[in-house]
């Protein structure tokens, strides 16, 4: 399994506007396409940040899984336009996982 390790940090006090909005429409989404969620995460440390995780069954699939997901009628143009302006910064690692972990949605 391919897992992207997701890093956002949103601008002050806005972490709750952006996660309604991931939570009500990004996620179903990414879930619709196949690709398998895990969080959000919320910092300890900061309440502008937030960590979540997106899964693939291999490199191939999270390519062509990425791709139907930005070219979406959804992303160009609701959640792009809407998210973006929330975020200060984001940072991506991509790890390759055993394929049995447990508990993705």
């Amino acid at each position: 399994m391919i897992i992207e390790m997701r890093t956002y940090k949103v601008k002050p006090g806005r972490r709750s506007d952006f996660l309604q909005i991931f939570e009500t429409k990004t996620v179903p989404a990414h879930q619709a396409i196949g690709m398998k969620i895990r969080g959000p995460f919320l910092s300890v440390d900061d309440s502008d940040t937030f960590f979540w995780m997106r899964g693939f069954p291999d490199l191939q699939s999270r390519g062509a899984m990425r791709d139907r997901f930005y070219e979406s009628a959804l992303w160009k143009q609701d959640l792009e336009h809407n998210l973006f302006p929330l975020l200060e910064t984001f940072d991506v690692a991509i790890v390759e996982a055993p394929d049995d972990l447990g508990g993705w949605r």
